[in-house]
């Protein structure tokens, strides 16, 4: 995340897509990002699924630290703005994935999208009790 100084002054316009982008213009740099995530979690969330989201952000940062792609770089900050603004607003609880998103995934996302749902569960303790 190298060039987020450029991108941050990226519009949807010089970008060429239609994102979600229009609807965080000012994207924060990474680490003010990253803190006020784990700000929003400390608030809003209660210990258990805190923890589970504390780690996932943390291990999400980390494993995008050294993208150079701007677009990537972009829509990684994009969500990741997107989902802090969410939870301060309350308005996450409930909320279905959107369709195109999902569609847009690859194999290694929806994989992943799935152990987190899992792990919600079992945080829940909705989880299988397979043997």
């Amino acid at each position: 995340m190298r060039l987020f100084h450029r991108l941050l002054m990226a519009t949807p316009s010089t970008i060429g897509s239609k994102s979600s982008l229009s609807q965080a213009m000012a994207l924060l740099p990474p680490l003010p990002l990253y803190r006020r995530i784990l700000r929003v979690h400390r608030k809003k969330l209660d210990p258990e699924m805190r923890i589970l989201g504390d780690s996932y952000v943390k291990s999400e940062f980390r494993a995008h630290r050294d993208v150079e792609n701007p677009l990537h770089i972009i829509g990684f900050l994009t969500e990741w703005q997107l989902y802090a603004q969410k939870l301060e607003g309350d308005s996450w609880a409930g909320e279905k994935l959107d369709k195109s998103k999902l569609e847009k995934m690859s194999d290694q996302q929806i994989g992943q999208l799935y152990e987190l749902m899992q792990a919600i569960k079992d945080t829940n303790g909705e989880g299988n009790n397979e043997s």
